[in-house]
């Protein structure tokens, strides 16, 4: 691009034809956290003069709370839809509640977001992570690595079929995940899949905090526990 966006303001657009053509032809990948607010400062800019078109992203969720700020936040700027492939969630009575929880939450939002809930199915998270599960490995070990990359590496493969813009996941959104990790893989899938990803680090600007005062103005169900039968196990040893 011929623009330097870290100098643009608000009050200095013109209205120039070429100038919007050029805004809108430029950051076409946003897989960093530099090119995600440029990509937010430019449409802020577009949807001012009426020129911006949503694009579409597919974002992986993995429960309602946390999906409650991650789905307000991209509203504005793109057409959101929702997938639920989390077969980490131990045991299916709690998958399900947190689905529940999901489909009530957009209700809830009214975005008209379409919500894709994919059947329980264990047996692929624990065949991902089968060379780490036993108790050396915690939370926040390579083990939730292998599981943050199953369920990305079928929202992108998803996403493109679905032939959406972007895929992202609010994963992000936790204080307990790796944001490093998850925009990582989501770099790896962009080339491996030839769909973009889109930069996710929702825990920023209060983003977690967000999610909580959403639940509770909501009265979500949230859970105490990551998901699978390793972290609840960690939990109730806790208590």
């Amino acid at each position: 691009s011929k623009f330097n966006y870290n100098l643009i303001k608000k009050e200095e657009v013109k209205n120039n034809n070429f100038y919007y053509l050029e805004l809108d032809n430029s950051i076409s990948n946003i897989n960093n956290k530099t090119k995600y607010d440029l990509y937010l400062q430019k449409s802020d800019i577009l949807i001012k003069a009426g020129r911006y078109t949503k694009p579409s992203v597919l974002i992986h969720a993995c429960c309602g709370p946390c999906s409650s700020e991650c789905l307000s936040e991209l509203d504005k700027y793109f057409k959101v839809d929702v997938l639920y492939y989390n077969p980490n969630i131990y045991p299916e009575e709690e998958y399900d509640k947190r689905l529940d929880t999901l489909s009530t939450l957009i209700a809830y939002l009214g975005f008209n977001n379409t919500l894709y809930p994919y059947l329980y199915d264990h047996s692929a998270y624990l065949n991902a992570v089968k060379n780490y599960s036993d108790s050396n490995y915690k939370e926040g070990s390579i083990r939730c690595y292998h599981c943050y990359e199953e369920r990305m590496d079928f929202l992108a493969r998803f996403a493109k079929e679905k032939s959406y813009d972007y895929f992202t996941t609010t994963l992000s959104i936790s204080p307990y995940k790796n944001s490093a990790w998850i925009n990582e893989i989501g770099e790896r899938l962009e080339n491996k899949y030839n769909i973009k990803y889109l930069y996710s680090n929702f825990k920023l600007n209060d983003g977690y905090k967000k999610s909580i005062e959403l639940s509770k103005k909501y009265n979500l169900y949230r859970q105490e526990y990551c998901g699978c039968e390793f972290s609840l196990n960690e939990l109730n040893a806790k208590k």
